[in-house]
């Protein structure tokens, strides 16, 4: 496993069971009601989870973006404790699956129990690399994540895994982070920046590049915002250091009908 993979694993394991904070360190966005209406959630939706099930870490709603309908097998890409698979699960419904998958094990576990409380017989976690995805290929009517691509060293093999999973048709709807500008030399090489999705966090061409070339088609941005605010608090740094740096985006894609 990759020095990147073990700051991710340690550090979401710690934020996992409770021993380090998941957003920013002294600021009210770490309520994860107020950072998920600030990222496109709705009351409701934040209402609807258990109670510890949403940790305030992601950068935009891909939900929003997907229009699950019922029946649909779901796949959660770094699905943390499950809030947005526990999401997605109600909307798919007794006949449709939620598959999460995440690279820690406290995570898993946490997302697990949280099932359990909800009463979601529809929803499984696993144990995984999204650069290698236990799930068996084109298995998979929709693909969701919400700002955790970044964290890995390989975001091609992330695409053509998404690819590899999808049935043809298949969709995809996913917040993450981009850069359109250089980051400044203090966050690169930290794993705090790493664990809050930015020094993995790649130029915006290069990223919708690695889709394309993964065979998705009909990528488009339905939003993108400034994620400078987002960010600067979970690394102690001022908003202005970051401010035109790096960019929120929100992004639907699939795989051709015709493929495979």
């Amino acid at each position: 496993m990759s020095q990147q993979k073990r700051w991710v694993r340690e550090r979401y394991g710690e934020i996992a069971t409770g021993k380090r904070r998941g957003c920013c360190r002294d600021s009210a966005c770490c309520d994860p009601a107020v950072s998920g209406e600030r990222i496109g959630y709705r009351a409701t939706e934040l209402a609807a989870v258990p109670e510890g099930a949403n940790l305030g870490l992601g950068c935009g709603n891909p939900l929003a973006l997907a229009s699950i309908q019922p029946g649909e097998v779901v796949l959660d890409l770094g699905a943390g404790v499950g809030f947005d698979a526990l999401l997605a699960a109600d909307r798919v419904g007794p006949e449709g699956r939620v598959i999460g998958v995440d690279l820690t094990p406290e995570m898993v576990e946490q997302a697990t129990a949280n099932a359990m409380k909800a009463g979601a017989a529809n929803v499984a976690f696993r144990l995984g690399d999204i650069e290698t995805l236990p799930v068996e290929e084109t298995s998979v009517d929709l693909v969701i994540s919400n700002c955790v691509i970044n964290l890995t060293p390989d975001k091609a093999k992330v695409f053509r895994e998404i690819a590899r999973v999808l049935k043809p048709g298949g969709r995809v709807a996913i917040s993450d982070l981009v850069l359109d500008a250089l980051l400044p030399p203090s966050v690169t090489c930290n794993a705090d920046s790493h664990c809050a999705c930015l020094a993995g966090a790649i130029p915006r061409a290069e990223y919708l590049r690695v889709i394309e070339e993964a065979g998705l088609v009909s990528l488009r941005i339905i939003s993108e915002t400034d994620a400078a605010e987002l960010v600067a608090g979970a690394l102690g740094i001022p908003v202005s250091e970051l401010r035109g740096v790096v960019t929120s985006i929100s992004f639907t894609a699939r795989k051709p009908q015709d493929c495979c």
